[in-house]
């Protein structure tokens, strides 16, 4: 069976082709039209994908796409007529999307199977379940607690629940307006930054404010029932509105000014403001964490949906939940929901049995070492070619350089995770500073992450589970601080990536060689783009990249590039 995935209803539109009950291949459409959380149907990655299995279109047995647009209408209905006359735009939001988004997809499905020829099977899953019970069917587990939390999908904000083989539970669901990621949204606008794109910003800015001066009034607006039900004081907002705003006038009151858009000051209340809001974010996980262990008994944790890319907050159920682990797929946003989506057809639908484990995160496009060459030839370029390309590279990220690394399949989610790198030695204090001044042109408080082989993690970091997708966030051990200064945000934390030699044999063979050099098998790892711009997926983005910055040098495949 070959389904097709996609995610074309939201933001981060993807696909993703599973064969026989494996991921062949998941692309997001950003990668490949260069505009990142691209909300475009995902024309070319779907050609990339049918491309990459070598497949054509009239061998797709089933399409499953990651949206019921019908789902809750009624429910959408009586909040436009409770809100009215406010509620023009997001009648018109809510209409027209569903016309256009529908429109396009179903143009696209009668031109790629022409009256007469035979078509796949169409299934519309509900959102919440393709991040929910899509994420469970591909983790490791055979039952587990499953908690899924978003700024909304269809109507629902989150979903509770607990899967056991082939099925799924659900405990209960909120609805918007209440919705933990609507607020987060909020925040980040009122921080200056562009809501449902810059929430990572905000998370990164919340360790430099005091989170007990607004924490009291934030606990009041968000609170979580015993039956795991979200509730948003709205009077503080207006993303309820659609009308393209996120905070009301009696928000500023009790918070101060938003923050000027773009790169003006931040000051002290801003700071606090996102200290407040990730800290009750953090609490109300860990309500919802506990509540689940109540009633399932199990002894892991699903977190999906894209709240599930605070890592911050994940790393607070690690350490403080009663779970022993928590799975999040490394696309738990909308773009994981197309490989969500084709899982729930396969495991929900056609009741197959699992084998399929989401452990690779390199699951994207690849480039050889002949097509490599064949670029650097046609774009002029002096290469050299190194057959331990781990060792060179290792010495010159010691001698202090700055490195981009395009190796193997690319990955997929928001982290880089060795293969779409840029890399830097972070033992060296004004590293974090340099690169983010002269090489990701992006705020200076921003901190970068670490990648370490597994078998080393313990040496410098809290962090008792592995964590190859980086989406855990740990302490530096307090004795390595000093040790790891480029890698260490300024509350002692890091989002750490742990790096398996069978997963990923030449960046970890990398970081053994750097360690080698440095006595520290840990590199700086971020992601090869510049601000605003998504990951490079192929050579000819690289070298672009590559060139346009203040990197020191390139290393593609086994070949490395000079400037």
């Amino acid at each position: 069976m070959n389904i097709l995935g996609l995610n074309y209803f939201y933001h981060d539109s993807s696909a993703c082709l599973v064969q026989d009950g494996v991921l062949t291949v998941a692309i997001e459409e950003e990668r490949l039209t260069r505009k990142k959380h691209t909300y475009s149907f995902p024309f070319k990655a779907i050609d990339r994908c049918l491309q990459v299995a070598n497949i054509t279109p009239d061998k797709i047995d089933a399409i499953a796409v990651s949206v019921k647009p019908e789902l809750d209408w009624f429910k959408r209905l009586v909040h436009g007529i409770s809100i009215f006359p406010k509620s023009v735009p997001f009648f018109k939001y809510e209409i027209l999307l569903y016309y256009w988004k529908q429109k396009e997809f179903r143009a696209w499905v009668n031109k790629t199977w022409p009256q007469g020829s035979k078509r796949p099977a169409i299934h519309f899953i509900p959102h919440h379940l393709t991040h929910a019970a899509g994420t469970f069917f591909v983790s490791p587990y055979e039952s587990a607690a499953i908690l899924s939390i978003d700024g909304s999908g269809e109507w629902a904000s989150s979903m509770l629940g607990h899967g056991h083989g082939n099925e799924v539970k659900t405990f209960s669901s909120s609805y918007f307006p209440m919705s933990l990621g609507s607020v987060y949204e909020a925040v980040t606008d009122f921080c200056g930054f562009k809501p449902c794109y810059d929430e990572g910003k905000t998370m990164g800015l919340a360790p430099m404010g005091d989170p007990e001066v607004f924490k009291d009034k934030v606990e009041r607006i968000i609170t979580v029932d015993a039956e795991g039900h979200i509730h948003v004081d709205t009077s503080y907002f207006t993303y309820q509105y659609w009308a393209g705003g996120y905070c009301s006038d009696k928000f500023y009151r009790e918070f101060g000014k938003p923050r000027k858009k773009g790169l003006g000051p931040f000051d002290k209340h801003h700071l606090d403001v996102a200290a407040a809001f990730q800290h009750v974010l953090e609490e109300s996980c860990l309500q919802l964490a506990k509540i689940l262990k109540d009633k399932t008994k199990e002894k892991y944790l699903i977190i999906a949906g894209g709240v599930a890319l605070n890592s911050v907050m994940n790393g607070r159920v690690i350490r403080e939940s009663a779970f022993d682990d928590v799975y999040v797929m490394p696309a738990a946003g909308d773009n994981g929901t197309a490989i969500g989506a084709a899982y729930y057809v396969l495991h929900g639908v056609h009741n197959e049995p699992r084998k399929f484990v989401h452990d690779n995160p390199y699951v994207g496009t690849e480039y050889s070492n002949e097509e490599i060459k064949s670029v650097l030839d046609e774009c002029k370029l002096n290469a050299e070619y190194h057959d331990d390309i781990e060792a060179v590279t290792a010495k010159l990220l010691h001698d202090g350089e700055i490195l981009c690394w395009f190796q193997g399949k690319m990955e997929i989610g928001p982290r880089a995770l060795g293969n779409r790198s840029i890399l830097a030695n972070p033992t060296l204090p004004t590293m974090k500073d340099k690169i983010n001044a002269e090489v990701k042109h992006r705020e200076a408080y921003r901190p970068f992450a670490p990648s370490a082989t597994v078998e080393c993690k313990n040496e410098y970091f809290d962090l008792t589970v592995e964590d190859p997708f980086m989406l855990k966030v740990c302490h530096v051990l307090p004795e390595k601080r000093d040790v790891l200064p480029a890698i260490t945000h300024v509350d002692g934390t890091a989002r750490l990536q742990t790096v398996r030699k069978e997963l990923n044999p030449r960046y970890h063979k990398l970081l053994t060689e750097f360690g080698k050099l440095s006595g520290v098998p840990v590199l700086l790892n971020t992601s090869f783009n510049i601000m605003d711009e998504p990951i490079v997926e192929s050579p000819l983005q690289a070298i672009r990249c590559f060139f346009t910055t203040g990197l020191d040098k390139l290393v593609i495949g086994n070949y490395l590039i000079k400037k």
